[in-house]
């Protein structure tokens, strides 16, 4: 068992297919791997997370919303609403710089991925989200 594993690790460490990096590298420059990684990753402010979870939080309170997830990917950052969390996305807030000065960087996307709403404030796109009059008889 001990030889298999020395066998594995040796191959690890000499073959120029794999991807994965020691213990010791990590150690020895932990700076140039975060930074390689890192360099183009958008995320969402404080500010913008406010107002996004204040609506997630109206929609949680009266039972529409359940679960949310945050990605922050390369070019992009996403919160998704789930009903719930084993299902695909009711909705998707994104957050995409390069179409800041075209379109709007802000935009809200279905389950399908069609855009719903777009601009360039995300106040006004989450307008979205609000309770529209329903018309009740007497």
């Amino acid at each position: 068992m001990a030889g298999v594993q020395k066998e594995e690790t040796e191959s690890q460490e000499t073959g120029p297919k794999n991807n994965l990096v020691s213990f010791e590298t990590i150690k020895t420059m932990p700076g140039k791997i975060m930074q390689a990684d890192n360099s183009n990753i958008v995320g969402f402010s404080r500010k913008e997370l406010n107002l996004i979870l204040r609506v997630y939080g109206f929609r949680v309170a009266s039972g529409d919303w359940r679960d949310y997830a945050i990605d922050m990917l390369n070019g992009r950052a996403v919160f998704s609403v789930f009903r719930r969390s084993s299902e695909v996305p009711l909705y998707m807030i994104e957050k995409n710089p390069k179409l800041e000065r075209r379109q709007g960087a802000f935009s809200v996307l279905n389950a399908s991925g069609v855009v719903l709403k777009r601009g360039h404030e995300l106040a006004q796109v989450l307008r979205f989200f609000d309770r529209k009059p329903k018309l009740v008889s007497v």
